[in-house]
């Protein structure tokens, strides 16, 4: 069946302000500190893969919900001149989402304002418009996930390939993944997600360690393949029982917002070429890594040649 787009982004978009050199503790009572530098970039978990999707040559669409104020009018043309449709993007009254992240080196922390984020929902999405449809956010976004198990197994049916990254849970709860998995193709955690979701679904208690293999293992018999962003150590990928590895790229980082989401853009494009499951892997590490050698998620992707 012919599609449109190559590639359907579900999820957030939002500015980022980016935020380097910060203090590990802040000083409250009107105390101003300063920082080694800042940036107003694109941010968003499915904004930066869209982007990194597109960079990486895919017919891309991003489908989400934007304040119909100033932040909101960043993000759509941000995200219109990296070549990504935003068509099917839902104006909203309410406002757009806004994230400040305080980056020290390769940590972070990271402050959310919902704005409209919360409120999209699958009734808001395309049906069968891409070859591959893939959700991001899904624990910022409960309205969306209420309703994603049905919307995914619909475009499963329709042919298309299906992938999910649930990003942190503000809660730390994270409660219903075990519904949508089944519906996913590709789970895109890293580590740490993969093994609070894992010990959340398992036996043990949730405070429990559990080894990002045996995560994956434990996740990927509810369906999916489940590829993990291990930071330093690579990635790993558990599909039908057989664990694969990619090591590390090494670079100097810049910045390392977005790089997990420049990893699924990767991993995406690769699979979408019909690359094997070990040269997808390495094709999404090197994605991540190239990522952090500019400030904000998307100034350094790299193109397909770069690659």
């Amino acid at each position: 069946m012919a599609r449109d787009f190559d590639l359907l982004v579900v999820g957030d978009a939002n500015p980022d302000v980016v935020l380097s050199g910060a203090p590990r503790r802040l000083a409250y009572g009107q105390r101003e500190q300063l920082v080694s530098g800042g940036d107003l970039v694109l941010g968003g978990s499915g904004a930066i893969t869209a982007c990194g999707a597109a960079t990486l040559g895919l017919r891309t669409a991003f489908a989400g919900r934007v304040g119909d104020d100033a932040a909101g009018r960043f993000v759509l043309s941000a995200l219109a001149e990296r070549g990504v449709d935003v068509s099917h993007c839902v104006i909203d009254s309410r406002p757009t989402a806004m994230t400040v992240v305080l980056a020290d080196g390769a940590d972070r922390a990271i402050l959310t304002s919902p704005g409209c984020l919360p409120y999209l929902t699958v009734d808001d999405l395309p049906r069968g418009l891409a070859a591959h449809v893939h959700v991001s956010s899904y624990f910022l976004q409960p309205a969306l996930a209420a309703g994603l198990p049905a919307f995914l197994a619909g475009e499963r049916r329709s042919g298309a390939a299906t992938s999910l990254d649930t990003n942190d849970d503000p809660a730390g709860a994270w409660d219903g993944v075990a519904d949508v998995l089944p519906e996913v193709d590709v789970f895109l955690p890293n580590a740490a997600e993969a093994t609070a979701i894992a010990a959340r679904l398992g036996p043990r208690p949730p405070s429990a360690a559990v080894r990002a293999e045996d995560a994956a293992a434990a996740l990927g018999g509810l369906g999916p393949a489940v590829i993990v962003k291990d930071g330093r150590d690579g990635a790993l990928a558990w599909e039908s029982g057989r664990l694969t590895r990619a090591p590390a790229v090494p670079v100097e980082p810049v910045d390392t917002v977005g790089a997990g989401d420049s990893f699924n853009a990767g991993f995406i494009a690769a699979r979408l070429r019909g690359l094997s499951l070990p040269e997808c892997l390495r094709v999404a590490v090197t994605c991540g890594s190239l990522s952090t050698r500019a400030a904000g998620g998307t100034a350094a992707q790299p193109t397909w040649k770069e690659l």
